[in-house]
């Protein structure tokens, strides 16, 4: 299977909207996506593509040295099929190239796939955001000492 990350469109919008809503209890709307697109001067949002459908996505914020993983999913009939790591690692090496020396995300304790991921790429629990998810508290997890561009270190993955 042929996978294909690129920066997210806004034609990709309704795919990306439909995973949205599929993946999370509280999914962000169309307007919240579209005012990122064309107003958030800090982020950047990728499409995982297989065969031209977009199957999931990905987007971060750089704000200073720190970037900050809003939010990553996938279709559900296309996970467990390397597509979040893809997108994670893309999502990594644009916060390197834009400078950030450290990341984080926020991750609900009862996501243990996702949890897994973010692991595997040398994220670890630094604090917890209670109530973040409503009706369950936020792990908040960081990556440090990411890599500066002309480093020869790699991306942990």
């Amino acid at each position: 299977m042929a996978v294909i990350i690129e920066p997210m469109l806004f034609e990709d919008l309704p795919a990306v909207v439909a995973i949205e809503k599929d993946s999370f209890t509280s999914p962000w709307s169309l307007k919240s996506f579209r005012y990122e697109l064309s107003c958030n001067r800090r982020a950047t949002y990728l499409v995982a593509r297989v065969d031209g459908t977009v199957v999931g996505y990905g987007g971060v914020w750089i704000i200073l040295d720190e970037a900050h993983i809003t939010t990553l999913a996938v279709d559900r009939r296309f996970r467990r099929c390397g597509i979040a790591t893809r997108l994670l690692a893309a999502l990594i090496d644009i916060s390197c190239q834009k400078g950030a020396e450290r990341i984080t995300l926020e991750v609900r304790p009862s996501n243990h796939p996702a949890r897994r991921l973010y692991e595997k790429f040398g994220f670890t629990v630094k604090g917890v955001r209670k109530k973040y998810y409503i009706n369950e508290d936020g792990l908040i997890m960081f990556k440090e000492d990411l890599p500066r561009v002309g480093d020869n270190r790699e991306p942990a993955s």
